[in-house]
């Protein structure tokens, strides 16, 4: 049987774009999706909602040099639709707005073109959008652009985004006050009077359902009757902020699913866009792909999972899209692609170079080591090395970036020297590359695992009115709510002490050095103890202790040796971070490295030695670090 092309309505106040698996309606001029009809269901979004509530493209922004993360909300509504394709084979529609002098103050300056995309035989609808900001515009901050679907919640009641995070989930019904208690913050409430007994005691927190960038690929809802899947698939990364190891919403209670390109979670104002006015900057944000699926009442649901992923592997195939009609969206035939081979050396633990094996590579804007993860106007791409350290990029834009790595096991980050330019059809071998991580002597004795989170330290258990049982698994336990309320039960009166031979940091390293609550509302500082001996001390020599931290926020850390009382620490990171990854179940946020001189004169051999952090900044339950990975070598040999 033939396939339907594809066909354009308009209507006095909507457009119609149908594919005859497909029908998605919008506002006309404004690009709001109202209707997305599939399988016999005239609209898996809430019709209830108004129209401009359903599906849209929104933002986050506020006047330039605006502290903070947060600013004013707005939908994005186009004012003029223009047709840029329309054959049987596709139908592209444009939605845009631009800014000029009598909106200063009301909307964002920015020109928006946001599009959507139907082809024939397709069983979902495409997404993209270019933004620019012209010189003599207004400086002004963006913390946060994405598009938001609302599906119908008398439907949409599973939810799926990983093997391991996958479930029924509470309707929002369940979160109103007569049915749920708040908590912490007010994302985050405890299910007490559910419509479905099942999710009584239940937490739910939006922040559970977070993924990192490098596996944010695939997530949506399924809806049981009928058998229904909605599912946003992603498949290039390379319009997000953060680099791969920057983590974002994915779907949450509403029934929401969402598509974000730019935030501020888990980085803070970091991660916020800052123009300069008059600042030039265009950015295509997507395509991403809103794939709709189904199944017989008699198979298990959960199929459509297993489905969605598959096609996920199939859009991963098909990138860089050839479809999108905009110029501002680059073809396979005008990207590059380099190749190479990374070899780490550390002569503490090899006189041989070796294969940086499974590390993270990729291709940001010039910058300094470790840059890419504050990046957010540029690119990024991003691979894996092999066994033998050798990696490939494909499909890098055209310009100027640096090469950035980071090694599971090491700690610091690569930068090559010099720049690279991709030019379109280039394919550049850049040879072999060598990082030598930071390091000035033999290790002493060490602290977990260099890896730029803080998993492999202990994760208590949630207390048990907080416990969510989806999330009991070892891979998601850090995910569970209040846990950092655990430390001030576990040592209610004296902090932790971790002894050099004889703790075990997965056992006696408690995940996030917080402060200790006393009474309501009030808190203070907290200071961890490392206890350690050391045979003979080099007098003339320079100890380093290596200082990794997986996570800050608003935290002053400071270290002593030898006497906690001291007024002036050894060292302090002044106020550093806000990625607020402590209460978002992030188990890291933002990396640091810290590399702290100790004269040798200020150790003991006679006695016992001992580093005291001090978590120095009180107030607040959530002021806090997680640590990555401590390390004292000895002084450099001659």
């Amino acid at each position: 049987m033939a396939i339907m092309g594809v066909k354009l309505h308009f209507r006095k106040h909507h457009v119609i774009m149908d594919n005859g698996i497909v029908q998605l309606t919008l506002t006309n001029p404004g690009g709001y999706v109202t209707g997305i009809k599939y399988n016999n269901i005239d609209n898996l979004l809430e019709a209830h909602n108004d129209e401009s509530d359903r599906g849209y493209w929104d933002l986050v922004w506020s006047p330039p040099r605006s502290p903070g993360t947060t600013g004013t909300f707005e939908r994005i509504n186009g004012t003029s639709c223009e047709v840029i394709v329309d054959t049987d084979d596709q139908v592209e529609l444009s939605f845009s707005r631009t800014w000029d002098s009598s909106l200063e103050g009301k909307h964002v300056p920015l020109k928006i073109d946001k599009r959507f995309v139907l082809l024939r035989g397709s069983s979902g609808f495409y997404s993209y959008g270019i933004y620019e900001h012209l010189e003599g515009w207004p400086g002004f901050n963006l913390p946060e652009t994405r598009i938001v679907f609302k599906l119908r919640k008398d439907k949409f009641h599973y939810m799926a985004m990983s093997d391991d995070r996958h479930r029924y989930m509470p309707l929002p019904d369940d979160r109103s006050p007569n049915r749920s208690i708040s908590l912490a913050y007010p994302e985050a409430v405890l299910i007490v009077d559910p419509l479905e007994p099942e999710f009584k005691g239940e937490v739910d927190d939006k922040y559970q359902y977070s993924c990192e960038t490098s596996d944010l690929k695939v997530h949506g809802w399924i809806s049981i009757d009928p058998s229904v899947g909605f599912w946003q698939i992603s498949p290039s990364n390379e319009f997000r902020t953060g680099g791969p190891t920057k983590q974002e919403l994915t779907s949450h209670v509403g029934p929401i699913n969402l598509a974000m390109f730019v935030s501020a979670h888990y980085g803070g104002n970091d991660l916020v866009i800052k123009f300069d006015e008059g600042e030039a900057w265009k950015k295509v944000f997507g395509p991403v792909f809103m794939y709709l699926n189904s199944t017989s009442t008699s198979e298990d649901p959960i199929t459509l999972w297993e489905d969605a992923k598959n096609q996920m592997l199939d859009e991963i195939g098909k990138w860089p899209y050839s479809f999108p009609a905009s110029k501002d969206y680059h073809q396979a035939e005008e990207r590059g692609m380099i190749s190479g081979k990374l070899m780490v050396y550390d002569r503490f633990i090899s006189n041989e170079q070796k294969p940086a094996i499974d590390a993270c590579i990729g291709l940001a804007p010039p910058g300094d080591s470790g840059s890419w993860q504050f990046e957010n106007k540029g690119y990024q791409f991003w691979s894996k090395t092999n066994e033998e350290g050798h990696f490939l990029i494909e499909n890098i834009l055209a310009g100027t970036y640096n090469i950035y790595a980071w090694v599971h096991g090491f700690i610091g980050d690569y930068r090559h020297d010099t720049t690279i330019t991709i030019t379109s059809g280039c394919d550049i071998e850049v040879g072999n590359l060598v990082f030598e991580p930071p390091r000035d002597g033999p290790t002493l004795w060490e602290i977990g695992i260099p890896d730029r989170s803080a998993a492999e330290f202990y994760v208590p258990d949630p207390d048990v009115i907080y416990t969510n049982q989806f999330l009991v698994n070892r891979l998601n336990r850090f995910r569970q709510y209040g846990l950092w309320e655990r430390y001030s039960i576990l040592y209610p009166d004296q902090d932790l002490v971790f002894t050099i031979g004889e703790s075990d940091y997965n056992k006696d390293w408690f995940f996030a050095h917080v402060t200790r609550k006393k009474e309501e509302n009030t808190y203070e500082k907290t200071t961890w103890t490392i206890k350690f001996t050391l045979n003979e001390v080099n007098t003339n020599g320079i100890y380093k202790l290596r200082l990794a931290l997986a996570s800050a926020n608003v935290s002053d850390l400071q270290v002593r040796l030898n006497d906690p009382n001291k007024d002036l620490p050894l060292f302090s990171t002044g106020i550093i971070g806000g990625d607020n990854a402590i209460a978002r179940h992030g188990i890291h946020g933002l990396y640091w490295l810290f590399n702290i001189d100790i004269p040798g004169t200020n150790l003991n051999t006679t006695i016992e030695n001992a580093i005291y952090l001090t978590q120095e900044n009180a107030g607040n339950p959530f002021y806090g670090v997680m640590y990555d990975y401590i390390r004292l070598e000895g002084p450099p040999s001659s």
